[in-house]
């Protein structure tokens, strides 16, 4: 029996279908259905529990007990973290001279395998771990000076979503981890974005921090070798079609304008004319008139605009507000 975020759960149960041995995996009632199903089609029970990885923990060794299964933690073993570390053996050997090594954090095991794999072989480069901002429980734990629970919190990096880091990990993090930082969940979702355009490669949230670290945190990295562990693929294709949407949002590439125009015959092809002048694409068009900022003879309308980025949505707002439109950016929500 396991407890898992997803990807843990994948292993236990790939590899007790290939030794005939039964298996359970306790996943989080929201756990990514791609993860569900990928351990079900293993030959595995999935049961969910819980609203995160914690929870599903304690039920996991709740049925434990009750079954008298065997424990497989995902963290906190020194196996586990041994076996992780074998990734830290990998780099050492096939980038011997990188200047850094970004790892995604949930539980500590990865990132702590990696960290004494390659600190004790001669690494003389730097090993900085990423965390969501929503649970950043290793930077709980580092500040407390020992493991500590936070509050529960949804992120898209799920993968990671842990709330208490393990007691195993925690002192090799301590003694061997250069850095800890968090990223934020539209900056992960840009990180997404930007794997499936250039990289061609479908990451889940968890796997996407570590680019989301470099592009967004002051890590002085700048001209250096670094290595980023992409830790898995496993997202469900909902998931993906949001990230997308937030992550081209935050990079500009779309953006929702609302503008005051009368209320008459021709306004609105008026306003496309001249939004088509300046090479945006309207995606969709709203209307409003009792629910508004507009005036009686007058009629709000809501664009939402693809566009090239930051600097092409300043020329857009220059051009209709010399055009003598009121003009109002809409700002994205949370992700």
């Amino acid at each position: 029996i396991a407890a898992s975020a997803g990807n843990h759960g994948l292993a236990v149960a790939f590899h007790a279908q290939r030794l005939g041995i039964r298996a359970t995996i306790v996943m989080p009632l929201f756990a990514p259905l791609v993860k569900v199903t990928s351990a079900r089609r293993y030959g595995a029970e999935v049961i969910l529990a819980g609203m995160d990885f914690d929870e599903a923990l304690t039920e996991a060794r709740r049925l434990q007990n009750e079954r008298g299964s065997v424990f497989i933690p995902a963290f906190n073993d020194a196996a586990v973290i041994a076996g992780q570390g074998t990734l830290g053996l990998e780099l050492r050997d096939h980038a011997p001279d990188s200047d850094a090594v970004i790892v995604p954090v949930g539980g500590g095991g990865l990132i702590g395998g990696i960290a004494v794999a390659l600190k004790e072989s001669g690494f003389r480069g730097r090993v900085i771990g990423v965390q969501a901002e929503r649970t950043p429980s290793m930077k709980a734990a580092l500040e407390a000076g020992e493991p500590t629970s936070i509050p529960p919190a949804s992120t898209i990096a799920d993968g990671i979503a842990v709330r208490r880091v393990g007691d195993q990990p925690f002192p090799l993090v301590q003694q061997y981890v250069d850095h800890i930082v968090t990223v934020s969940e539209l900056e992960i979702a840009q990180a997404i974005l930007m794997f499936l355009e250039t990289e061609k490669t479908v990451v889940e949230g968890a796997a996407a921090t570590p680019l989301a670290a470099l592009l967004h945190r002051p890590l002085d990295l700048t001209g250096k070798t670094v290595v980023l562990v992409v830790s898995g693929g496993n997202i469900d294709m909902n998931v993906v079609a949001r990230v997308i949407e937030k992550g081209l949002v935050q990079e500009g590439r779309l953006v929702r304008l609302s503008l005051i125009v009368p209320d008459r015959p021709g306004a609105l092809a008026r306003v496309s004319t001249l939004v088509a002048d300046q090479r945006a694409n309207i995606l969709e068009i709203m209307h409003s008139r009792g629910f508004s900022r507009a005036e009686i003879g007058e009629t709000e309308i809501t664009l939402t605009l693809e566009t090239s980025g930051p600097q092409h949505i300043t020329e857009l707002l220059v051009a209709l507000r010399t055009a003598g439109y009121q003009v109002f950016e809409e700002q994205p929500g949370p992700a």
